[in-house]
């Protein structure tokens, strides 16, 4: 059975898990979430954009890549309803991701250390590899879905606020960055739910098991046959008949 055996799509998937969740890291992080863009009509000054994140704050003059103020307590005071949800959404879709890459580890080391012969005393602690993956893949499209909806939601919060002030706000690369890796989430959950459906026998080489095992690996048979369980020394003895 092709669900046994370690699959490009599993590998794939695992590797474009990582990079999603790598993205996620950088999103949080990054203090470009939005900015605000103060223009000044005095020659003898430069315009000043303040770059709002999750955490920090950072205001810039024009052509300058120094902080001229860097609130290191923004976190603690964010007034944009918006940022403060993505505060609590994205940590808790991390999580859930590296739940989720856990749990495919688990499944490939599985079914590549899998032993040749069963044991009956570990019977109970065996893991079944198929459905870790199918468990992550649900744990994905959950952590692209918690990471995915309030990222969108800045987009009409900055609308909203360009209405409710001036338009001098807008939404910067960060934003672009958790979406994409939002989006890689559920490109790694569809994988693993195609190849959850469809592992057992298919024609493309991309789905074609890396290795197989040999037949030992799944079946263990009993070594005697079942006439030789009945004695421990069979021999046949010739009978030799005269005709007179």
């Amino acid at each position: 059975m092709g669900c046994r055996d370690v699959h490009a799509a599993t590998v794939l998937s695992f590797l474009c898990g990582i990079a999603s969740v790598a993205g996620l890291f950088a999103g949080t992080l990054l203090p470009n979430w939005r900015k605000l863009r103060l223009i000044t009509f005095n020659r003898n000054e430069k315009n000043l954009t303040v770059y709002t994140g999750l955490w920090v704050k950072c205001a810039r003059y024009d052509g300058s890549s120094d902080c001229l103020m860097y609130d290191t307590t923004w976190y603690s005071s964010v007034d944009q309803l918006d940022l403060r949800v993505l505060q609590f959404a994205l940590p808790l879709s991390i999580l859930i991701a590296m739940g989720a890459l856990l749990l495919c580890l688990i499944g490939m080391c599985n079914t590549a250390f899998r032993s040749s012969v069963p044991n009956i005393k570990l019977a109970k602690c065996l893991v079944n590899s198929a459905g870790c993956h199918l468990v992550a893949g649900l744990l994905f499209f959950l952590a692209g879905t918690v990471s995915l909806s309030p990222s969108i939601w800045v987009f009409f919060y900055n609308v909203h606020l360009n209405k409710k002030f001036e338009p001098v706000f807008a939404f910067d690369y960060a934003v672009y960055v958790t979406i994409a890796s939002a989006g890689g989430l559920f490109m790694t959950s569809l994988l693993l739910f195609i190849w959850y459906c469809a592992c057992k026998s298919l024609p493309s080489p991309f789905w074609q098991p890396l290795y197989s095992h040999p037949p030992s690996m799944h079946t263990y048979s009993q070594p005697y046959s079942a006439r030789s369980r009945l004695s421990a020394l069979e021999i046949d003895i010739p009978v030799v008949s005269h005709t007179t």
